[in-house]
This record gives C-alpha cells, sequence and structure tokens, in this order.
C-alpha cells in the first residue's frame, strides 16, 4: 500500500467506506494517522471494524458524524460519490475551513515520498477508461513498471508503490478532480466533454471547468494532451497557467496513417481511433517510440463493457457496450458498425436521442428496454423496424430471432442502469450470460 509521512499525527473524518474508502482508511492508519470513519451500510462499517480491532478506540474510531457541525480535523476525506454540491456535511466543512479531499488528493501528498516516478491523468466524458488501460498497455509493452488507478481497478492508495521509473495512470473523473488540489501530473489529458452529471454542477460551464482543472494543477514544463477537436476547449486549456506543451489532437486524426489500427481489433470505430491517438500522444510525451505503440495496439485487448464483442454466433456479431450510459457515449458504437440490431433504454440522462441521431443510418433495427424504452421507441418509430421488449431477455431474443449472416446485435443502452440493474457492469454481465444461451 501507499503511506506517507505526511499524515502522521494527524486526524482524518472518512465518509464512505466501499473500496475506495477501506484503502484510504488501510493507509492513514499505516502511517500513523488517527481516523474516524463511517458509511451508511452497516457492513462496511463491520468489515473496517474488524480488520482494524487492534486500533478501534485508539486511532480507530466508527461513528456517524453526517450530522455534525463542529470538526477538529485536518481533512474530511469523501467518497466521490458523495455530492459536494448538496451534502450538510460538506457545508459544514467548508463554513469551517477545513480541506474536503479524496483518495487521489492523498496520493498526491504522498508522491514526496514514493520513488521518483512520472504521473499521467486522463479525464473527460467518455473514453476514459479505455484510454487509461490502453497507456497502461502500451507501457507495459515498452517494459516500462506502471500501474493504473483511480476510477479504474485497484483503489490507488491500495496498491503498491511503483519502482523508480514508474509510471502511475490514473483514470479521473469529475468527482475525484473535485476533490483534489495538488496532482501535478506529468501527462494531463482531456479526451472529451459532453453533457452529464449535470445534478452535481451548475450547468454545463462549471461540470467542463471542473474537467479543466485536471491542466490548471500542472506545473510549468508538464506536458498535455487535448484529444477533444473542441476549439472551444483548446482555447480554455491555452488560457490556463500551467502545463508547458499542449498537443491539440485535430478531427482528422483518426484518419492518419501514422498508428497502425487496422489490426487493432479492440479499438473499432472513430472514437476507439480517437483514444489511440490520444493514448499514442501520451507515450511520445514519455518516451515511448512507435513501433512499441503499434504492437501495444495490435494485441490490446480492450475492457468489458465497452464494445466488447462477446460472441459470435452464425456469422452474427453479439457486442456488449453497456458502459453505453448516455447517447454521446452510445453514438461512436453505433458509427463502428453496420446492420446493427440496437438494444437501447434504461434509465435515461437527458431528453432524444442526442448524438445517436446521425448514427441512425447504421441501424437495422432497434430493441427497447426499460424506463426510457417507450420514449425511445416513439422516436425511433418511422425511422427504423422498433420493437419494445421491456427487459434485456425479451430484447436479446427478439432481435436473435431476426437476425442475418453479417448483422450485428449491440447492447448500447443510451442510458443509465439503475432501473433495472444495480450498475452497468451487472447490464453488461446479463447480457453475456444470455447471449451465451444462445449457442
Amino acid at each position: 500500500m501507499i503511506t506517507s509521512l505526511a499524515w502522521k499525527d494527524k486526524r482524518y473524518a472518512v465518509l464512505g467506506l466501499a473500496r475506495s474508502g477501506r484503502a484510504t482508511v488501510r493507509a492513514l492508519l499505516a502511517s500513523g494517522a488517527e481516523v474516524l470513519a463511517w458509511d451508511d451500510n452497516p457492513e462496511a462499517c463491520k468489515a473496517v471494524r474488524d480488520e482494524h480491532s487492534d486500533l478501534m478506540d485508539d486511532r480507530l474510531f466508527i461513528d456517524d458524524f453526517t450530522d455534525w457541525t463542529m470538526f477538529e480535523f485536518d481533512a474530511l476525506v469523501l467518497s466521490p460519490g458523495v455530492p459536494l454540491n448538496t451534502h450538510p456535511l460538506a457545508a459544514a466543512a467548508r463554513e469551517q475551513d477545513i480541506p474536503i479531499i479524496g483518495d487521489i488528493e492523498l496520493f498526491a501528498q504522498a508522491r514526496a515520498d514514493l520513488p521518483p516516478h512520472r504521473v499521467v491523468g486522463i479525464t473527460g466524458t467518455n473514453g476514459k477508461s479505455t484510454t487509461t488501460a490502453l497507456v497502461h498497455h502500451i507501457l507495459q509493452t515498452a517494459g516500462v513498471p506502471t500501474t493504473m488507478g483511480g476510477n479504474i481497478g485497484l483503489p490507488i492508495l491500495e496498491q503498491e508503490p511503483l519502482p523508480k521509473g514508474g509510471v502511475y495512470v490514473l483514470e479521473l473523473s469529475s468527482y475525484q478532480i473535485d476533490l483534489t488540489y495538488s496532482l501535478d501530473c506529468d501527462v494531463a489529458v482531456l479526451l472529451n466533454v459532453t453533457p452529464d452529471h449535470l445534478d452535481r454542477y451548475d450547468g454545463f460551464e462549471a461540470y467542463r471547468a471542473s474537467k479543466l482543472r485536471l491542466f490548471a494543477m500542472q506545473s510549468e514544463g508538464h506536458t498535455g494532451v487535448d484529444a477533444s477537436c473542441d476549439p472551444e476547449i483548446a482555447e480554455a486549456i491555452r488560457q490556463i497557467d500551467g502545463p508547458g506543451e499542449v498537443t491539440t489532437l485535430a478531427t482528422g486524426a483518426k484518419d492518419s496513417a501514422f498508428l497502425d489500427l487496422d489490426g487493432a481489433l479492440s479499438l473499432q470505430g472513430p472514437h476507439n481511433a480517437q483514444n489511440a491517438y490520444a493514448a499514442w500522444a501520451v507515450a511520445f510525451d514519455l518516451g515511448v517510440d512507435r513501433p512499441t505503440v503499434n504492437a501495444a495496439l495490435a494485441n490490446f485487448r480492450g475492457l468489458a463493457h465497452r464494445m466488447e464483442r462477446v460472441a459470435e454466433i452464425s456469422g452474427v456479431a453479439y457486442v456488449n457496450d453497456s458502459k453505453g450510459t448516455n447517447t454521446a457515449a452510445s453514438a461512436p458504437a453505433l458509427a463502428a458498425f453496420d446492420n446493427i440490431h440496437w438494444i437501447l433504454g434504461g434509465l435515461a440522462k437527458e431528453p432524444g436521442l442526442g448524438e445517436c441521431e446521425a448514427e441512425l443510418g447504421h441501424v437495422k433495427a432497434a430493441y427497447t428496454i426499460g424506463k426510457a424504452g417507450p420514449d425511445f421507441a416513439a422516436l425511433l418509430e418511422g425511422r427504423v423496424p422498433v420493437e419494445q421488449c421491456e427487459t434485456l431477455d425479451r430484447a436479446v431474443s427478439a432481435a436473435a430471432a431476426k437476425v442475418e449472416a453479417g448483422d450485428t446485435v449491440l447492447l448500447s443502452p443510451a442510458c443509465a442502469s439503475f432501473d433495472q440493474y444495480r450498475d452497468f457492469e451487472a447490464r453488461g454481465d446479463h447480457f453475456r450470460e444470455l447471449v451465451e444461451g444462445l449457442k
């Protein structure tokens, strides 16, 4: 685990004891800090209590402090899921000038105690996980000590420190960026910004500003990558007094012959080409040569639930893109295939079809599910054949009954999953099970 002398003899309140919260408690206690911890889930509190029973009522205290109005702590450490804009605990901490941080900020504070290393921070509304995993894979292929964390994989504080010359590759949500103030990335990456999570921000501009803070925290001489192809974002980054050279990818970057993407089966579609060019730009800044990048692209396996090809049955491809939780995320998946039997619906994040409108020419038929199913069916009626299926099992069965060789059955819901599933992973796992049942 990652520890730091900077936390010794300090007092922290930790709210949220899921994976990153538990790793935070563990790292703080191992560093000699005193911790007050709480989670609304009694099982989460019990797990922490059992793990550190020898420190209970000495340096670890478990108590519900969510309605406290006075604190005597060096920092309040929040889970990214706690809404900074509405939670009364956050307001109380601000009134008392108590720093509100997350585990990424703790990692930033611990960097001085780690062997010399570099950090890549990757943010954006869509494509973060794929690009993070791809940068990590390229570095592995190049023989560079590396690990990935943040919003992907193991919590960063739970991981073992890298040896000298290592590179930490962090996927960073806007929530995580909101909770850090000193993460000086050697390379900062912004993939794109489209409307999302607006319940946590005072409009789209505030959400975009959260993403841009990743560049604002950089020191002079560090570099950035802007893959957004958005002139307004490019100009906003130029106005930031932080990074040195910023590589700005043009819209046509995906059409360049500079990288060999023909054999990269897990990186199909224009959005993944743009992700690949962003990863290349990072690799270039870190000193990795082009042949190594191309070799890594060729054997990159991709991530589950992100345009994941789960099976081919009688010439029909079945693709799990359950991570398509908004229309901007699903549009690139639609652009990547032809003759698509599109399964969509769930808990809508915005009205309408958004960016998916432009890709309907790739859709052969649609099958709607979930709470937003009727609304999507009404929008698609008369444009593509559409069937209201309500549930995923019915949708898969209906699509399988109509497909022909050369077609693609694509689960890319353009919606959150919470109306019918615990999360998008559970939805994607169910799709995979249903497809396996067709064999």
